[in-house]
């Protein structure tokens, strides 16, 4: 059943999948006369009436009615007297419970741990409710991963409920996918609904105190939360809450084995296609669809988005995130190998380092230089360890052999609600400034790499990719793709 929330009582629009065709018909010149000659809706600040049906309503604000409607082409302003006022069918919010649940990602005990440290966090810092908005900390607090377009998307967790605001446009979806709490949709319908539903929520409660994530938030966005909210103080809570996703449960490393044996489907993938005179986009488009395969038949219930792969050769492979050309491979080449499946939200990786049919005396040497990097890497990470020793180390390494000035970046980072866009954990990155202690529980990389420039002899990018999960007493490497040119000179 969905529902309007209008502004009087929810009034229902479609029952048993059946819509009222002569009433929407009916009321199409009354809309456009609407949009034609109303002022802009109101802002965040409108009186809230209605009610969903709980203690704290969800509503459309009231409007004025429609000034002039046979203004309008082609409308016959009797037909007027007998239309409801345009709001009706335009609301402000809607609540769209259309199907029925699907399978989770995660149990509901799973989802409600994690709710649980969140809330031991708030009562320890004196928060009353939090405002995510980000994809990760939605995803990981409540398995949804929107898809945003330019609209905002939150999730308001109290003490007493969890609510994900979420754009109409979506239909039923993110109720379907909410396990725990309930769900709201905002519409387009007037300037500013959004606001208007975290209004309806937390106004008028006695909260004094919200949680937001800074480093998520425009200043657009922080100045309309202010205005639709002035009366809570704002707590930045985007580091605390990246600590609690750092370590992961069973479940995730669960997920996040499955992910990197889909890494190394993508990476044999490639290998199969791999040949002179093929594009670096074909390359990518065959790694895709063979994880997105992969990832369908092990979570069927599941959505399949943002698993992706970038193929690089020659000097394209001197960045760690360029994306695939229409260069052709040629014989001798560099490869630089990223097949990354995502899998509800959270990515794993492959990389490898790969010639087309022969390598060069001067790749041959750097490439097995890079290689001892990383073996020494694998080795160093361990409970107790610090990212930045870690670092430290590997680059004396690399300054043995004259080559610390071509490193590109860290050594490593965290894996969880994490994609190219979204999610990066910074505080669990093997850099030279990152004093974190490495416990078990975290899943980190190991990945060196040096970039040759385009002058030199054996020029290209160097990078090799594995997946550790910290363990007690040492940490378990769940990549399976072989490594070096003993492996990697794929001869065609």
């Amino acid at each position: 059943m969905w529902k309007i929330l209008a502004s009087t009582s929810p009034r229902i629009l479609w029952e048993k999948g059946l819509p009222d065709l002569q009433k929407l018909t009916a009321a199409v010149p009354a809309i456009i006369a609407r949009c034609q000659h109303s002022k802009a809706g109101n802002g965040p600040g409108s009186p809230l009436v209605g009610s969903l049906g709980s203690s704290r309503g969800y509503s459309g604000a009231k409007q004025d009615p429609i000034s002039h409607p046979a203004h309008a082409q082609n409308v016959d302003a009797s037909r007027f007297k007998r239309l409801p006022v345009a709001d009706d069918l335009m609301p402000r919010l809607v609540d769209r419970k259309n199907g029925e649940k699907v399978q989770p990602t995660f149990s509901v005990k799973e989802l409600q741990r994690r709710l649980s440290v969140l809330r031991a966090f708030m009562i320890t810092s004196n928060i009353d409710a939090v405002l995510f908005t980000s994809y990760h900390n939605i995803n990981y607090f409540c398995d949804y991963l929107y898809v945003a377009f330019g609209r905002p998307y939150g999730l308001v967790v109290t003490m007493d409920n969890v609510l994900s605001i979420t754009s109409a446009i979506d239909g039923g979806q993110p109720w379907r996918r909410t396990q725990i709490g309930e769900n709201i949709g905002y519409t387009d319908w007037h300037r500013d609904n959004y606001y208007h539903a975290l209004q309806a929520e937390l106004a008028g409660r006695g909260l004094m105190t919200l949680g937001v994530e800074f480093d998520h938030m425009s200043l657009e966005g922080f100045t309309k939360l202010n205005l639709a909210l002035p009366d809570m103080q704002k707590i930045d809570i985007c580091k605390p809450t990246m600590r609690m996703r750092m370590k992961k449960s069973e479940e995730e490393i669960s997920l996040i084995r499955e992910g990197a044996r889909i890494a190394d489907l993508g990476g044999w993938a490639v290998v199969e296609a791999l040949k002179e005179g093929v594009p670096e986009y074909e390359l990518s488009i065959h790694a895709t669809s063979a994880m997105i395969r992969e990832v369908a038949k092990t979570y069927p219930h599941g959505d399949y988005l943002n698993t992706w792969a970038w193929i690089m050769s020659g000097i394209n492979t001197d960045g760690g995130h360029n994306p695939a050309t229409s260069r052709r491979v040629r014989s001798g080449d560099i490869l630089s190998l990223n097949t990354c499946p995502v899998i509800a939200g959270y990515y794993t990786a492959l990389e490898r380092t790969m010639f087309l049919n022969h390598a060069s005396d001067a790749h041959l040497a750097l490439w097995e230089i890079n290689c001892q990097v990383h073996r020494r890497g694998l080795e160093l990470i361990r409970p107790g360890a610090r990212c930045c020793d870690i670092a430290t180390e590997l680059n004396e390494m690399f300054r043995e052999h004259g080559l610390l000035q071509y490193r590109s970046f860290g050594y490593g980072h965290s894996f969880g609600s994490i994609c190219h866009y979204y999610g990066r954990e910074t505080e669990l990155e093997l850099r030279e400034d990152i004093t974190t202690v490495l416990e078990p529980g975290m899943v980190i990389s190991m990945e060196p790499m040096i970039m040759i420039p385009e002058s030199m002899p054996g020029s290209g990018g160097y990078r090799e990719h594995d997946i550790l999960v910290l363990t007690e007493d040492g940490a378990e490497n769940i990549t399976g793709f072989p490594m070096g040119p003993e492996h990697n000179i794929i001869k065609k």
